[in-house]
């Protein structure tokens, strides 16, 4: 197994650094790094850039539009755009509904819709979880009527992220109530401006609105907008978080947090002493980056197998599952190195060009928010209880 980069990859990297160096808007690169609210626009554009590119979708094949690109000029690809600070790209049509498609789709929803993820066109939310559905996603009871050549649905989707954007959504639907729960569900394409459809905002602990509940009263949906067969919705989204949770582990994110973590505890002091430099915090710290590290190695050593043509396996889940606790871990330190600054929560400092009074220094105002918003990554995609379940069964028999 050789987990080292070869020159053509390492010229590869520098590649993706000098392109995002040269492109990417330096104040859309400071809100990132900062953690600063980003418009649609911010995603957009950048997706706009990587498109002009031909680098928005690393993990199609060539012949639909993506780059064709193994799993090591992937991880590059992500590790050094987080590294750098770029926008990540909307995951729910590239790196969600797109590969779907591509799989399972029919060959006009191919030509229709795969042209519009990749420019950016089509912005796409998930109508998945419902209240009472998260984790047991096989109890979902929206349901979806064929009424002549429409599906007629109703029900409620909660947690959808990012749906005050989407014009899109792909919903998990039961189609045939009378058969194994699992086997029940259909997967349709349903358009976000149909009548009957109500997008309420939620506000989460941070202040921010990133959520919301998405409410289906007798909304009727073209019949040829079912993915592939009805009844066989399960699999393709058992498919779609497979797609989800290989990208959870985020190292390219974590490794640059990790730089911004150890920035803050540099400036930041203890009866004149330098946070990173006393033995308490420096043995957190240290602890944290080691998780980092074997993290990294895992990821590598899945890329290496699927790069000889060995299927994933249990590495998937343990990165979902080491990935999200090093990620809440880093947030976690951040607070604690600023002490009493992390404290006060300020959202209109998180706005691009406040120029309030701030309380503590700069960096201190987006921590809380952050904080509390990255204590959903253990959650979604599969909770890292139902992980360690998966786990239990697949390694010990249990």
């Amino acid at each position: 197994m050789d987990l080292k980069y070869s020159e053509e990859e390492r010229a590869f990297a520098e590649e993706v650094r000098a392109f995002v160096r040269a492109e990417l808007d330096p104040a859309v690169r400071d809100r990132v790094l900062n953690h600063k609210r980003l418009s649609k626009e911010d995603y957009l554009s950048w997706h706009r850039k990587l498109a002009q590119r031909g680098w928005v979708a690393p993990n199609w094949p060539k012949e639909h539009g993506g780059c064709g690109w193994n799993a090591v000029y992937r991880f590059i690809h992500e590790e050094v755009m987080a590294e750098e600070g770029a926008p990540p790209i909307v995951a729910f049509g590239i790196s969600m509904i797109g590969p779907v498609l591509i799989a399972f789709g029919n060959d006009a929803q191919k030509r229709h819709y795969l042209p519009r993820i990749l420019s950016g066109e089509d912005w796409w939310c998930q109508g998945f979880s419902e209240p009472g559905s998260g984790s047991d996603l096989a109890s979902l009871r929206t349901k979806a009527v064929l009424d002549g050549d429409h599906w007629v649905v109703n029900g409620q989707k909660t947690w959808t992220t990012l749906a005050q954007h989407a014009n899109l959504i792909f919903c998990l639907v039961r189609t045939d109530p009378t058969v194994k729960k699992q086997e029940g569900i259909s997967m349709l394409l349903i358009d976000m401006a149909t009548p009957g459809i109500t997008v309420r905002p939620i506000i989460t602990i941070d202040g921010e609105h990133e959520v919301n509940e998405v409410f289906f009263d007798d909304v009727r949906v073209p019949k040829e907008n079912i993915v592939g067969e009805p009844g066989k919705g399960w699999t393709y989204a058992k498919f779609l978080l497979s797609h989800e949770r290989s990208g959870i582990a985020r190292v390219g994110q974590s490794k640059r947090e990790l730089k911004r973590l150890k920035a803050i505890a540099a400036a930041e002091e203890v009866d004149g002493v330098p946070l990173i430099e006393t033995k308490a915090f420096r043995e957190k710290l240290a602890a944290l980056e080691i998780e980092l590290m074997a993290l990294e190695l895992t990821n590598l050593r899945m890329i290496a197998a699927e790069k000889s043509g060995q299927a994933p396996g249990a590495e998937a889940n343990m990165l979902k599952i080491k990935g999200s606790e090093v990620q809440q871990g880093l947030t976690e330190l951040m607070m604690e190195a600023v002490g009493p600054y992390a404290l006060p929560f300020n959202p209109e400092a998180l706005e691009p060009g406040w120029n309030g009074e701030p309380i503590g220094p700069d960096y201190a105002a987006p921590l809380a928010g952050t904080y509390f918003n990255y204590r959903k990554v253990s959650i979604y995609g599969g909770s890292n209880e139902i992980q360690r379940n998966i786990l239990s069964k697949s390694l010990l028999g249990l």
